[in-house]
């Protein structure tokens, strides 16, 4: 039984077959370039599907498939005739055009009532109600064609399937999806001017929903959903934290946390009719590549890890803030900026590298103690995944288990999993998810990091403040 995950990122497309076991039978992926211009970002919809259909012809001459799933960003815009032939170029998920109709439907409703409906925090030009509107005003030929309002994964079903429909994981940041009653939201719906008709039929994750060249297609989820399937966060108490150019955090939860004020980390709709937060910070994996290319650059990520080793935690009081692109979580101040304080004679280059990748490992934990969650276990991936002195780093500085996985393209697998639930090869995700494959654990050590993160602590508390 061979299952099939395609993940459709913002450049590229990614796609692998696992068995029933999760063994990865193939992988592959193909690379595209978008269209961008100031704000406006966009790319031919039809080229997405050429390319999947190109991804999935490739996996055909190599193997047989069962069944297949798909996972994407979740608010890149297709606008349709009644035919499902594109009326305009895809409005990418990148997108800021609409900023003056964000101002608008935030004036109207306030973010308290949308993050309350729809777990958005903010109200950005880059959600659909947004580049709807936008469409509305500013493209009234292109908007009188549109008979159906399509998201990247809904466009690829409907080439799949020749079905109007889409699941819910995907819906969140349109902004017109409850995600309390998972249904659409009439009043953002009245107040763009968009009928219920225009938009495609809800379905659950994991739902069979037709079939392709003698494959079931079912209904995936959005990228961080699936990603986190993959990585068998399923349960209470499992996160997973990816530090890339970037760290995100991604936690299920049972409910919807109440509205701060102060906070921009959105409630998205789970696979399982729960919930999810995401956290993330802009600038992880970054700092470690901005100092490899500032002051090392003959040396390799695996070369830093070993000058690091040789400085003791703390970095001798060497305290680095990772704001290179300000800060987003748990403190919103894009104006913040990135600081190395405690120097002294002392330190040396090896210090500056251990002291970044314990910047990174006390944004982790702020992030975690922030949204107070009961944690027992991270499962870490992205590029940070392959230092073991950094996993061990975080799994010290947390007091938390943490571990690695051998299947890196989690996303991929989340969407498999999902497929493979559509058509009755697993029960559940959860059963599922007890067949993804560790690579490696970390335990706390009893490292002790108090004085360190406390310094931390301290500066982000004095240097980073809003202007």
């Amino acid at each position: 039984m061979n299952l099939m995950g395609i993940d459709i990122g913002t450049t590229s497309v990614k796609c692998a077959v696992f068995d029933q076991t999760l063994a990865e039978k193939y992988k592959n992926s193909a690379d595209y370039t978008l269209d961008s211009h100031g704000d406006i970002v966009e790319f031919e919809a039809e080229k997405y599907w050429d390319i999947v259909r190109g991804e999935i012809e490739k996996v055909k001459r190599e193997l047989s498939v069962d069944a297949l799933a798909v996972d994407t960003q979740c608010e890149t815009l297709i606008l349709t005739d009644e035919n499902g032939t594109p009326v305009r170029p895809a409005i990418v998920w990148l997108d800021n055009r609409a900023d003056a109709e964000a101002r608008e439907i935030e004036m109207h409703f306030g973010r308290k009532k949308v993050y309350e409906i729809t777990g958005q925090p903010e109200v950005t030009a880059t959600w659909p109600a947004c580049k709807l509107l936008w469409v509305k005003r500013h493209e009234p030929e292109v908007w009188a064609k549109t008979k159906r309002v399509f998201l990247l994964e809904d466009y690829i079903l409907y080439k799949l399937t020749g079905r109007f429909i889409t699941e819910k994981t995907l819906q969140s940041s349109t902004i017109y999806f409850d995600i309390r009653r998972s249904d659409w939201w009439s009043e953002m719906l009245d107040f763009i001017g968009v009928r219920r008709e225009l938009l495609p039929e809800l379905h659950d994750s994991g739902v069979c929903v037709g079939e392709y060249d003698g494959m079931k297609v079912v209904t995936g989820a959005m990228d961080q959903v699936a990603g986190a399937i993959g990585a068998g966060v399923v349960k209470k108490g499992i996160v997973s934290e990816m530090t890339g150019t970037t760290m995100v955090i991604f936690m299920p939860s049972d409910g919807i946390p109440e509205y701060d004020e102060g906070s921009i980390v959105p409630c998205h709709y789970n696979y399982d009719g729960k919930y999810c937060l995401l956290s993330w910070s802009p600038t992880a994996g970054m700092s470690l590549k901005w100092l490899r290319n500032a002051l090392f650059a003959d040396h390799s990520f695996a070369e830093l890890d070993e000058l690091a080793m040789t400085v003791p935690p703390g970095s001798d009081g060497l305290t680095f803030l990772p704001y290179l692109c300000g800060s987003t979580m748990p403190k919103y101040n894009p104006h913040a900026r990135g600081s190395f304080t405690g120097l002294t004679t002392e330190h040396t280059g090896a210090h500056f590298v251990r002291s970044v990748m314990e910047a990174v490992a006390c944004m982790l934990r702020s992030n975690l103690e922030y949204l107070g969650l009961d944690v027992s276990e991270i499962r870490a991936m992205g590029g940070g995944a392959n230092s073991p002195l950094w996993c061990q780093m975080k799994a010290d500085m947390t007091g938390k288990r943490l571990v690695t996985l051998k299947n890196k393209e989690t996303a991929c697998l989340g969407a498999a999993i999902l497929a493979g639930v559509g058509i009755g090869v697993f029960a559940s995700v959860g059963e599922a998810a007890e067949k993804i494959e560790v690579s490696r654990t970390y335990e706390s050590m009893g490292v002790d990091y108090t004085e360190c993160y406390e310094r931390y602590s301290e500066y982000d508390r004095v240097l980073n403040i809003s202007k």
